[in-house]
């Protein structure tokens, strides 16, 4: 390696000039020659040459030994020893120094070059190794998977801090032990062993996938799920020197995977609750049409025959037919007005202007001469002021109904069906309360049921005038239609629905006529 920079420590002044000639003549560069220890440790701190041509014997208190060792010590650079000694007592000590070469004196100058080339390409080759290996040290520390190498006996010999996260071991408490002991792998469900993937790949010579649900169980002794994959590491001659084994936690990726998975499984359940969905709206509508068309027809001969004079017998079963007729087309109605609450995410709604003062009496008219019949009071409560409410006036008025029709069934001779409107202005926006109660009471367990579909209290109808079954599930529907809320209560003898909006908050407010 021509244009090298050499520096020749020699005591002897002629031997020195003679070096520095053959050095020149051989194309090298000597910067600086140094007669003793002291004086070369100075001149390869402040030089930094790219080699050093050392003699053992130097005059002082420090020999060529000592001096090699201290220059190592703060720097990278290759040494030749010179010397006319090769007892073993100096050869045991310049060993510790780790020559690049050690020439005893006389030697030949091709014999001096040949030393030099080969020690400052040794230099560059090792250098440059050393900085592979750190490269590739870093590179394996670095990584976000686990990495542990081991020999051909199994035994670690590297680990990285993701290696030593996973398993709970330092590389320093490691290194020298067998993998086995470090990897302690189970089956996630019955914790049986797992073979140890570098035994299994040094034994075999290919990679096996590790069980499914495998864990890595660490020394603290919680339990990660693992991915891996193993390899054997070989020289440049194909010569197996061990194995190597890179892992990761997947604890994230499953969760991901068993959350997509729930998804899936949703969706297919989502999909098929439509299908079934479909399918009841698709019976219900042939249902309710097949059914509709005969009934019709039935009231149709119904109305002729009561134009005809009748027997009292005959009256009465014609009497029972029209009232069954009634029910079931009630009870169609019912059904086809539920499924299309059912169905439907948004109620078009058609707001009006309702003037409570005009218009609850007309929505209550109807049910007067029911409640004289049957000894019953209706009294209707309204605030002092003249309200008026925006509304979608057919959904109101059903809700109205039902509740009504409710109350006249199971309110007893001389009970009392009170509806009552008022205003909490306690909360913004301020809310419409609309209540209708009946002296009549439900029992604690009929009461958790009460908007179901088709249940009625068993019973309870003490006047028979039966019904659907449907009337406050189509309530509880309409309510949330409007955006509104509805509650019972039922004790002491009394039962009370609470209609709650939010939305109906007066619009105009006057003083009363």
């Amino acid at each position: 390696m021509t244009n090298a920079n050499i520096l020749v420590v020699e005591d002897e002044a002629i031997v020195a000039k003679d070096l520095r000639n053959r050095l020149t003549r051989f194309g090298y560069t000597v910067p600086a020659v140094a007669s003793s220890g002291q004086e070369a440790i100075n001149k390869a701190l402040e030089l930094s040459p790219d080699l050093v041509l050392m003699d053992i014997k130097l005059k002082g208190q420090m020999d060529g030994v000592e001096a090699a060792q201290e220059i190592h010590k703060h720097l990278d650079i290759p040494i030749i020893y010179l010397t006319a000694y090769a007892d073993d007592h100096t050869l045991d000590r310049a060993k510790v120094t780790d020559p690049f070469g050690y020439l005893l004196k006389p030697f030949k100058e091709r014999e001096l070059q040949t030393n030099i080339e080969i020690a400052l390409t040794k230099h560059q080759l090792e250098k440059q190794l050393r900085n592979n290996q750190k490269w590739l040290s870093t590179l394996l520390k670095s990584i976000s998977d686990a990495v542990i190498a081991s020999d051909t006996q199994e035994v670690v010999n590297f680990m990285n801090p993701v290696a030593e996260k996973l398993t709970g071991w330092q590389e320093s408490e490691a290194m020298g032990r067998n993998s086995s002991g470090i990897l302690n792998l189970a089956h996630a469900e019955t914790l049986q062993p797992v073979e140890n993937p570098l035994k299994k790949v040094l034994q075999d010579g290919v990679v096996n996938q590790l069980p499914e649900n495998t864990i890595l169980i660490g020394r603290n002794g919680n339990g990660i799920p693992i991915d891996h994959s193993a390899a054997l590491i070989r020289d440049d001659k194909n010569n197996i020197m061990g194995a190597v084994l890179i892992f990761r936690d997947i604890t994230e990726l499953k969760t991901a995977i068993e959350a997509r998975k729930k998804q899936v499984e949703q969706a297919q359940i989502v999909a098929k609750l439509q299908e079934l969905n479909q399918l009841k709206n698709d019976f219900l509508n042939l249902v309710t049409h097949e059914l509709r068309s005969p009934l019709s027809n039935m009231k149709g001969m119904i109305q002729l025959l009561e134009v005809s004079p009748l027997s009292q017998e005959f009256q009465r079963y014609l009497d029972i037919i029209k009232a069954e007729c009634d029910r079931e087309m009630e009870l169609i109605n019912d059904l086809l007005d539920l499924q299309r609450l059912e169905n439907s995410s948004y109620l078009p709604l058609a707001p009006d202007a309702l003037v409570l003062e005009q218009w609850l009496p007309l929505v209550i008219e109807p049910f007067q001469a029911r409640v004289q019949e049957h000894q019953q009071t209706l009294q209707l409560n309204l605030p002092p002021n003249q309200i008026t409410v925006i509304s979608d006036r057919t959904s109101l008025e059903r809700i109205l109904i039902e509740l009504l029709n409710n109350a006249c069934k199971y309110t007893p001779s001389g009970g009392e069906i009170i509806i009552t409107v008022s205003y909490n202005t306690s909360v913004i926006p301020a809310q419409t309360i609309m209540t209708v109660s009946n002296t009549a009471e439900i029992p604690a367990l009929d009461l958790q049921r009460i908007f179901e579909k088709f249940y009625r209290i068993p019973d309870a109808d003490i006047w028979n005038q039966g019904g659907t079954g449907l009337g406050l599930a189509i309530v509880q529907k309409l309510v949330t239609q409007l955006q509104g809320s509805i509650q019972v209560e039922s004790g002491d003898g009394r039962t009370t629905f609470s209609l709650i909006f939010t939305d109906l908050a007066p619009t105009s407010t006057t003083q009363q006529s």
